[in-house]
């Protein structure tokens, strides 16, 4: 079981998404050039329309191409959306002052009541911390345990 990282801000020309596309919530048909992809292998790929955002796809069938040489396509299952949107969202950090502006996928089909928390945890991805509705950067937070 290895772990192939096709985001697209490695521009890695032996590793290349091809396409990645939805046959069902949850299920991701994926086409790539390079990696050596097998059964069981994880699947690093940014979301289309992201700047930064990636979702973790385990592959379940591969079929290697004769032509061209070391394209393959796969079968995948990931994180179930049934409409995916990506936000932009801004926090300040209530310590310092500093300001995060971020990311972040949400079914929209679930309705702004969903946004809130998705936002909060893609705020703890990156390692900000909500605290009685206090927002701290993770410099505030080291300082504050010293």
């Amino acid at each position: 079981m290895a772990e192939h990282d096709f985001r697209y801000n490695l521009l890695n020309p032996e590793h290349t998404l091809i396409e990645c596309r939805a046959l069902a919530p949850g299920r991701y048909q994926v086409t790539g050039n390079g990696g050596s992809i097998q059964s069981g292998d994880s699947l690093l790929v940014t979301l289309k329309g992201s700047r930064d955002l990636s979702m973790r796809l385990s592959v379940d069938k591969v079929r290697h191409l004769i032509n061209p040489a070391g394209q393959w396509v796969a079968v995948a299952q990931g994180p179930a959306f049934g409409e995916l949107a990506i936000l932009n969202w801004q926090v300040n950090c209530d310590g310092c002052g500093v300001q995060l502006d971020f990311e972040f996928a949400v079914d929209s089909a679930l309705g702004k009541k969903a946004h809130a928390p998705a936002a909060e945890a893609r705020i703890r991805e990156l390692h900000w911390q909500n605290s009685n509705g206090r927002h701290l950067c993770p410099k505030c937070q080291q300082d504050q345990k010293c």
